[in-house]
């Protein structure tokens, strides 16, 4: 089973604005509301190619009421650890200045609830996937990555982790089955300007004499690289395709490599599946759906 984890889950709201202008009233031309958070999307996305998956997230408010019932909408197994206090965040996208973006700080998460995490992740088995991904609330202590590592260290569990900075490089000493920075978050770790796939290899290298097992690192245009635990390296252009929604494109990445490795293929397979994910999620409106995840695969 795979379980992704999502601390701040959200509703996306995204909008096009044309001829956006600062200190005047705009006005949308097209508006899209979605369950967000980097977990939420991947099971979304697991399950749109057919793997089973159970989606822990905390909520609280009347946004956490929608962003539930969105996630039901979809399908997914859904395990919502419901906060008293608060309001989960709505962010807003600005679809008309890709990577233009205004996301809230989301609820307060007290101790009683963390303890109510652990107890879920406590019932994990052997050769179960939990994916750690996004950002950490405020109210949280930023080792909680890694606190939840410790507590599964030697259980077997493979955790993906889909974070940065020194969140990332926490987690590295319990060995994480697969880590996910772009080329930018890889780059600011080591005080570098990583602009090629070639440049990347040897600081993917680095993340894995950390401890990390799989290292996957996006580049957007410039396509992906990915350093595998049987000592190889892959490198693969983007597909060709029109840029539609940069969102999420991540967070298809770390579902399509996770579902090609459940499917029983080999990790560079698993690789491949990875980047037509992402490329479909980027070439469409919302996530991509399995048939669409599907076309780019054939035509890589």
């Amino acid at each position: 089973m795979v379980y992704t984890i999502t601390f701040n889950p959200s509703l996306d709201y995204i909008v096009t604005v044309d001829d956006f202008r600062l200190g005047l009233t705009n006005r949308t031309t097209s508006e899209l509301m979605l369950p967000g958070g980097k977990g939420i999307n991947e099971s979304i996305v697991l399950s749109s190619l057919g793997i089973d998956n159970t989606a822990i997230y905390f909520s609280a408010g009347f946004v956490g009421d929608e962003i539930t019932r969105r996630v039901h909408d979809t399908g997914i197994k859904s395990d919502e650890i419901r906060l008293k206090d608060g309001c989960s965040r709505i962010n807003i996208k600005l679809k008309s200045y890709e990577g233009t973006e205004i996301n809230a700080s989301g609820p307060d998460i007290s101790e009683e609830y963390i303890e109510e995490l652990f107890n879920r992740i406590d019932k994990l088995k052997k050769d179960d996937i939990l994916v750690l991904a996004g950002s950490i609330p405020p109210s949280v202590q930023k080792s909680i990555y890694s606190d939840i590592m410790a507590r599964l260290d030697g259980q077997g569990v493979n955790v993906v982790v889909d974070a940065t900075g020194s969140v990332l490089l926490e987690t590295l000493k319990y060995r994480p089955f697969l880590v996910k920075p772009n080329n930018h978050e890889l780059g600011e770790l080591f005080g570098v300007t990583l602009e090629t796939r070639e440049s990347v290899v040897p600081y993917a290298r680095k993340l894995q004499t950390m401890g990390a097992r799989n290292v996957i690192v996006s580049m957007a245009g410039e396509g992906a690289v990915f350093v595998s635990e049987d000592d190889h390296e892959y490198m693969m252009p983007a597909p060709e395709g029109k840029l539609i929604n940069g969102v999420g494109a991540g967070d298809s990445m770390v579902a399509g490599f996770i579902a090609g490795y459940l499917k029983g293929e080999s990790l560079e397979t698993a690789f491949k599946m990875g980047i037509s994910a992402g490329s479909a999620s980027a070439f469409s409106e919302y996530l991509a759906t399995g048939e669409e995840i599907m076309k780019v695969y054939s035509s890589l």
